[in-house]
């Protein structure tokens, strides 16, 4: 008995997957997924290649140390912006959630576009659903092993493609072309090609809805950022119950029954096999696939759309109007994520407009703290580390202040910085503290651009006088 259980209780935890076969589907929401589709490959495969001042667009250069995105560098000093963007990014996701559910799960998620993708290669290889179906219960043989390589074939090569996209994002692409022709790819450039396009090919072309189900934490947490105003994929039982079969030129109100014929067309098009009819789940990635199917059934028996739409909970229940439920999905805590978020983007918009190109860090020289000169003079030896950040050389002139008569001191002056490089400089600071006591003393070092006044950087340092 007691074997048994434990093997219903592991039968429960542990289900054996199931094959999904979705049916192609065309309407609105499957024309929005194509553009989605479309739009973040053409921006994925193609930004790599973009060029910008004789360099990659958008490259993150983590040997050198600095990222570059159009016409910004960025520095490990600015890692503020980076956690601004995943701020921003965070704040848009619970923004479109409250609003109208998973729309990043059903349009933009990389592992809904890539299974997309597959699909469609699937499709035109091996057929619609129900000769996906038939090839797959047929005895292996020339043609299914010719259909299914073929397939494979296709797959491994848009994976392979994408890993080389995605490392061309961190190697200059046109570099790693040339050594992938020349067959001289480092190892580790070679390594993340074959890792990303093995996790492409496996959770595009195997896992599919099961890295929605059970390795997407978003799908768990995704139930406490709903309320009863927000829009989702819901099916309308007051209209469609009860469901049943009948033909076309039928009198279903007459029979006692409801809008749904019970086609299950809503479940052959989900992609991850559910059932939209039992109600909001966990699985659901929100992509409306249903709603398009649904809608093409409703066309043909002549009842009106709808059956299965975007609403919300309280516009399903009290029958409101399209404006009435639009206006309370826009209640408090819509407006607040979209306030805040807009405040973000402008300020961090307005930082990145103010940015200096410019950045200095001031370094004492530990082995030699004071020096005596006579007359009074007292010595302090620094380094200066200039940044230049702009695209074009630079020249400038350091000088400080803070006590009396205080001056810097270089090999030569301006300081002159390469495009996108940093320097670092021996400079000695030299002042006549006259009656100051030994101590510590808080000086400022300015430093600015010879040719452009606008730009200059000041620093806080401490000048010792013993």
């Amino acid at each position: 008995m007691a074997t048994a259980a434990a093997a219903d209780q592991n039968e429960a935890l542990y289900e054996i997957r199931k094959k999904i076969y979705p049916r192609a589907v065309s309407g609105l929401f499957a024309g929005w997924r194509v553009f989605f589709v479309i739009l973040t490959q053409v921006i994925f495969y193609g930004l790599p290649w973009l060029q910008w001042n004789s360099r990659q667009a958008v490259l993150f250069d983590l040997a050198a140390r600095k990222f570059y995105i159009l016409g910004l560098v960025f520095w490990p000093q600015d890692f503020i912006y980076l956690t601004v963007l995943l701020v921003i990014c965070a704040l848009s996701l619970f923004l479109f959630t409250a609003v109208a559910g998973r729309l990043w799960c059903g349009y933009a998620c990389p592992q809904t576009v890539y299974t997309e993708i597959f699909m469609w290669i699937e499709q035109m290889i091996e057929g619609d659903r129900l000769r996906r179906v038939k090839l797959d219960s047929t005895p292996w043989g020339a043609r299914k092993i010719a259909v299914k390589g073929a397939k494979h074939a296709v797959w491994i090569a848009v994976a392979l493609w994408t890993g080389f996209t995605f490392v061309g994002y961190f190697t200059p692409i046109r570099t790693l072309g040339h050594e992938v022709a020349m067959l001289s790819l480092g190892p580790w450039e070679t390594f993340w090609i074959l890792f990303y396009g093995f996790a492409t090919y496996g959770n595009a072309g195997w896992m599919r809805e099961q890295v929605c189900k059970y390795m997407c934490p978003y799908a768990r947490f995704q139930g406490v950022m709903f309320d009863r105003d927000t829009l989702v994929i819901t099916y309308d039982a007051g209209r469609g119950e009860p469901r049943g079969a009948r033909s076309r030129s039928s009198d279903y109100k007459a029979a006692g029954l409801g809008t749904c014929v019970d086609c299950e067309i809503c479940v052959q098009v989900c992609p991850v096999g559910i059932d939209i009819r039992k109600g909001l789940q966990y699985e659901c990635i929100g992509c409306a696939a249903c709603i398009d199917g649904c809608d093409k059934v409703m066309d043909k028996m002549g009842y009106p759309r709808g059956l299965i739409r975007y609403t919300t909970e309280n516009a399903l229940e009290n029958h409101l109007s399209w404006t009435q439920m639009v206006q309370r999905i826009f209640h408090p805590r819509v407006l607040i994520y979209t306030a805040i978020l807009w405040s973000i983007i402008i300020a961090a918009g307005t930082a990145l407009y103010l940015r200096e190109p410019l950045k200095v860090n001031v370094i004492r020289d530990r082995g030699t703290l004071v020096r005596e000169l006579g007359n009074g003079v007292l010595e302090n030896v620094y380094r200066l580390q200039i940044m230049n950040t702009d695209e074009a050389a630079h020249r400038y002139i350091a000088s400080a202040s803070g006590l009396n008569g205080i001056k810097v001191i270089t090999d030569g002056q301006p300081i002159e910085v390469p495009a996108v490089s940093s320097l670092t400089v021996p400079v000695r600071v030299q002042a006549v503290p006259g009656s100051s006591k030994p101590g510590a003393y808080p000086i400022q070092f300015h430093v600015r651009s010879s040719e452009d006044k606008r730009i200059a950087v000041n620093e806080k340092s401490i000048f010792l006088i013993r």
